[in-house]
């Protein structure tokens, strides 16, 4: 079986925990996960989890089935293979001197990034792209020193009108029954 990267997607309940259970899950399985992006939905109350893991087909296939037990998961799907749009976002701080910062400033415009930040030693700069240009944008401010960075992660959403997590689709999130209270009964009409 040939190991590929994988990108799952998950709508999961907005609640405490969550993150720790899926995340739980793949560390039992012993996978490694690569990236990992949580934020809100159009859905109030649900979470947008987007994991990406290297591993075979079968064993990623045998996780994800086993997340989509999970009680707080209300759906999970493998994007690997369909048309899809991912990104990540990255704030690069790169040292900067007065001979320098005019060449920093072309790089960045080439890959279409912006600057965010000016200090008198250094600059910020904000990129956005698929993985392998962040990389590259990295790999070429490297000479230049850097200080520090911050990366997102890839977050992914399919190509076209509906989506396999489109909100028509998904199942409404498990809610707990409440047991009927003495209050609400009616009084016996004697």
């Amino acid at each position: 079986m040939a190991v590929t990267k994988h990108t799952l997607v998950a709508l999961v309940e907005d609640r405490p925990g969550v993150l720790n259970r899926v995340s739980s899950l793949f560390r039992r399985r012993n996978f490694n996960i690569d990236s990992i992006a949580v934020g809100h939905t159009e859905q109030p109350n649900l979470s947008r989890m987007i994991i990406v893991v290297e591993g075979d087909d079968a064993k990623v296939e045998q996780v994800r089935k086993q997340l989509d037990k999970v009680i707080d998961v209300v759906k999970i799907v493998d994007i690997t293979h369909d048309e899809s749009v991912a990104r990540e976002l990255a704030l690069i701080k790169v040292k900067a001197t007065a001979s320098t910062r005019s060449e920093i400033i072309q790089i960045v415009d080439i890959f279409r990034a912006n600057i965010v930040d000016v200090s008198a030693d250094s600059l910020i700069v904000e990129v956005t792209g698929d993985g392998d240009k962040v990389t590259s944008l990295l790999d070429l401010l490297r000479g230049f020193g850097i200080r520090e960075i911050a990366r997102t992660g890839s977050i992914a959403l399919t190509r076209g009108a509906v989506g396999p997590l489109q909100v028509e689709d998904v199942k409404a999130p498990k809610a707990t029954p409440k047991p009927p209270t003495r209050e609400a009964e009616t009084p016996p009409d004697w």
